[in-house]
């Protein structure tokens, strides 16, 4: 299983510079962020038992996730029409295609179902630039990230992939609201991972995720620490102590990484490459040291 779609920020490539901190056993696990949902697929192989809470502020794509745990056969049914008018197109004609939908989605969702509108997301984030979210005024406000490479051959989605996640949301709450609504699920023991849009980030996730929120996050933390919960937090090192100064007695791990998309340094010749920065993982552990976790 794998994301369903690609997401700034997803922390697939990060997984295994998270296994020294991922625990050994739990029964519970809450998302407060869930964006692509890859540390959601990590839990889900862990424990597939577990009782699953996902929420994301944004309501587009948790839209996506409800159609395909509630209504698959129809979603990929919209999406499939979609493909087929797609793929035989040449790349000047996709292009259009890409923009005309767009256009659809932003202005005309009004008459769309609910499963016409996720559909057509689904489809515009399948061919746009990089997993890059954003939101543009010339777009009602709504998904405007421009199209991206437009070279898919065969298909563009993997239906394999989309009937996995039908199967794997089976056991999951979905919530589409502020982070702090999954609080009433927290437990003691349970697993929580928190990956908020970034601090100081510029990508458009259609909320100033400011320094005051930043600081909530962690407040988040030392709560569900307080309930008796293992929570990461996951963010990236300013170098301005922020985070280091709202530790308390949490633990703090940074990671070297380098980025390919959205944070990308731009060269003399006007091409980008990836950028070498740092990320931190704040980490809360409630449970009793006896547990051996």
């Amino acid at each position: 299983m794998r994301p369903l779609f690609m997401w700034a920020g997803g922390k697939t490539r990060l997984l295994k510079k998270y296994s020294n901190h991922l625990p050994k056993s739990f029964d519970h696990y809450i998302e407060p962020f869930l964006g692509g949902g890859a540390m959601f697929i990590w839990a889900y192989k862990k424990n597939p038992e577990a009782r699953f809470v996902l929420n994301d502020s944004n309501d587009s794509i948790m839209m996506i996730y409800s159609l395909v745990k509630n209504n698959c056969a129809a979603f990929m049914e919209h999406v499939d029409h979609l493909s087929s008018q797609y793929l035989p197109l040449s790349r000047p004609d996709r292009k259009k295609f890409y923009y005309d939908l767009r256009h659809k989605h932003a202005y005309d969702h009004k008459a769309m179902s609910r499963t016409e509108e996720a559909a057509t997301l689904y489809f515009l984030m399948k061919t746009c630039f990089n997993g890059i979210w954003q939101i543009n005024k010339n777009t009602n406000g709504r998904f405007g990230t421009p199209a991206g490479l437009l070279n898919q051959k065969n298909e563009v989605y993997d239906r394999e992939n989309l009937l996995l996640w039908n199967e794997a949301l089976q056991n999951c709450v979905l919530i589409a609201s502020d982070f702090k609504k999954t609080m009433s699920y927290i437990r003691r023991d349970c697993f929580i991972f928190l990956d908020p849009p970034y601090r100081c980030s510029f990508t458009q996730y259609g909320v100033d995720f400011d320094d005051l929120l930043q600081a909530e996050v962690v407040a988040y933390l030392k709560y569900a620490k307080s309930k008796g919960a293992y929570c990461l937090m996951s963010n990236r090192d300013s170098n301005s102590g922020f985070f280091e100064d709202l530790l308390g007695d949490n633990e703090m791990v940074y990671f070297d990484v380098k980025y390919t998309a959205g944070r990308r340094k731009k060269n003399k010749d006007g091409t980008f490459s990836a950028k070498k920065a740092r990320e931190i993982l704040m980490i809360g552990d409630g449970r009793k040291k006896e547990d051996g976790n």
